[in-house]
Protein backbone atom coordinates (compact mmCIF):
# COMPACT_ATOMS: atom_id res chain seq x y z
CA UNK A 1 0.00 0.00 0.00
CA UNK A 2 2.78 2.42 0.87
CA UNK A 3 4.54 1.82 -2.45
CA UNK A 4 1.33 2.46 -4.38
CA UNK A 5 0.96 5.83 -2.62
CA UNK A 6 4.71 6.67 -2.97
CA UNK A 7 5.00 6.94 0.83
CA UNK A 8 7.12 5.23 3.48
CA UNK A 9 6.24 2.55 6.02
CA UNK A 10 7.11 3.65 9.58
CA UNK A 11 7.33 1.07 12.38
CA UNK A 12 5.53 2.51 15.44
CA UNK A 13 5.80 -0.38 17.94
CA UNK A 14 7.69 -3.58 17.44
CA UNK A 15 6.59 -5.25 20.68
CA UNK A 16 2.91 -5.73 19.90
CA UNK A 17 1.53 -8.69 17.95
CA UNK A 18 1.21 -7.88 15.03
CA UNK A 19 3.74 -4.97 14.86
CA UNK A 20 2.10 -1.56 14.39
CA UNK A 21 3.15 0.44 11.31
CA UNK A 22 2.12 3.75 9.80
CA UNK A 23 2.11 4.92 6.21
CA UNK A 24 3.71 8.40 6.16
CA UNK A 25 5.92 10.67 4.12
CA UNK A 26 9.18 10.12 6.05
CA UNK A 27 10.68 13.49 5.07
CA UNK A 28 7.58 15.29 6.35
CA UNK A 29 7.60 13.14 9.50
CA UNK A 30 11.25 14.02 10.26
CA UNK A 31 10.49 17.71 9.66
CA UNK A 32 7.57 17.61 12.13
CA UNK A 33 9.75 15.86 14.75
CA UNK A 34 12.50 18.49 14.40
CA UNK A 35 9.89 21.24 14.69
CA UNK A 36 8.51 19.71 17.91
CA UNK A 37 12.00 19.35 19.40
CA UNK A 38 12.86 22.95 18.53
CA UNK A 39 9.64 24.20 20.16
CA UNK A 40 10.28 22.12 23.29
CA UNK A 41 13.82 23.50 23.53
CA UNK A 42 12.51 27.04 23.06
CA UNK A 43 9.95 26.62 25.85
CA UNK A 44 12.39 25.16 28.36
CA UNK A 45 13.73 27.81 30.73
CA UNK A 46 17.44 27.91 31.46
CA UNK A 47 18.69 29.22 34.78
CA UNK A 48 20.89 32.30 34.40
CA UNK A 49 23.49 32.88 37.12
CA UNK A 50 25.05 36.31 37.59
CA UNK A 51 28.30 36.71 39.48
CA UNK A 52 28.88 39.40 42.11
CA UNK A 53 32.50 39.83 43.20
CA UNK A 54 33.55 41.28 46.54
CA UNK A 55 36.76 41.62 48.52
CA UNK A 56 37.24 41.28 52.28
CA UNK A 57 38.18 44.98 52.54
CA UNK A 58 35.21 46.33 50.53
CA UNK A 59 34.01 49.81 51.49
CA UNK A 60 30.44 50.33 52.71
CA UNK A 61 29.37 52.27 49.62
CA UNK A 62 30.73 49.64 47.21
CA UNK A 63 29.10 46.94 49.33
CA UNK A 64 25.71 48.70 49.15
CA UNK A 65 26.03 49.00 45.35
CA UNK A 66 26.69 45.23 45.11
CA UNK A 67 23.68 44.55 47.37
CA UNK A 68 21.39 46.64 45.14
CA UNK A 69 22.78 44.88 42.07
CA UNK A 70 22.12 41.50 43.67
CA UNK A 71 18.56 42.46 44.61
CA UNK A 72 17.93 43.61 41.04
CA UNK A 73 19.25 40.30 39.66
CA UNK A 74 17.12 38.28 42.08
CA UNK A 75 13.99 40.28 41.29
CA UNK A 76 14.49 39.46 37.58
CA UNK A 77 14.62 35.75 38.46
CA UNK A 78 18.36 35.23 38.06
CA UNK A 79 20.54 33.31 40.49
CA UNK A 80 23.66 34.87 42.02
CA UNK A 81 27.10 33.45 42.51
CA UNK A 82 28.65 35.56 45.28
CA UNK A 83 32.46 35.42 45.18
CA UNK A 84 34.88 36.93 47.68
CA UNK A 85 38.36 37.27 46.16
CA UNK A 86 41.52 37.37 48.28
CA UNK A 87 44.70 39.16 47.24
CA UNK A 88 48.13 38.41 48.64
CA UNK A 89 48.14 37.86 52.39
CA UNK A 90 44.36 38.23 52.64
CA UNK A 91 44.11 34.54 51.71
CA UNK A 92 45.34 33.63 55.20
CA UNK A 93 42.21 35.27 56.70
CA UNK A 94 39.34 33.39 55.06
CA UNK A 95 37.21 34.13 58.14
CA UNK A 96 37.01 37.79 57.00
CA UNK A 97 35.59 36.63 53.66
CA UNK A 98 32.96 34.55 55.45
CA UNK A 99 31.98 37.66 57.47
CA UNK A 100 31.43 39.56 54.20
CA UNK A 101 29.31 36.72 52.80
CA UNK A 102 27.19 36.55 55.96
CA UNK A 103 26.70 40.34 55.87
CA UNK A 104 25.63 40.17 52.22
CA UNK A 105 23.18 37.33 52.89
CA UNK A 106 21.69 39.31 55.76
CA UNK A 107 21.19 42.35 53.49
CA UNK A 108 19.38 40.40 50.74
CA UNK A 109 17.43 38.04 53.03
CA UNK A 110 14.13 39.55 51.80
CA UNK A 111 14.72 38.53 48.16
CA UNK A 112 17.19 35.64 48.24
CA UNK A 113 18.64 32.80 50.25
CA UNK A 114 21.85 30.79 50.22
CA UNK A 115 21.94 27.45 48.40
CA UNK A 116 24.20 24.84 49.94
CA UNK A 117 27.45 25.64 51.67
CA UNK A 118 30.16 28.04 50.50
CA UNK A 119 32.90 26.53 48.36
CA UNK A 120 36.46 27.40 49.26
CA UNK A 121 39.27 27.57 46.75
CA UNK A 122 42.79 28.84 47.17
CA UNK A 123 42.04 32.52 46.49
CA UNK A 124 38.26 32.78 46.81
CA UNK A 125 35.08 31.76 48.58
CA UNK A 126 31.90 31.27 46.52
CA UNK A 127 28.28 31.06 47.65
CA UNK A 128 25.27 30.47 45.40
CA UNK A 129 22.10 32.44 46.11
CA UNK A 130 18.64 31.83 44.70
CA UNK A 131 15.47 33.90 44.52
CA UNK A 132 12.87 33.06 47.18
CA UNK A 133 10.00 34.62 45.24
CA UNK A 134 9.04 37.54 47.50
CA UNK A 135 9.02 40.41 45.02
Amino acid sequence: MSQNQNLDLLLVTEDSDPPVCKIVDFGQYKYEQQKKEKQAKKNSKTQVVKEVKLSPKISDNDFNVRVKMGQKFLSKGYGIKLTVWFKGREAARKDLGQVVIDRYLEQISETGEAVGTPSYSQRSISQNIKNIGKN
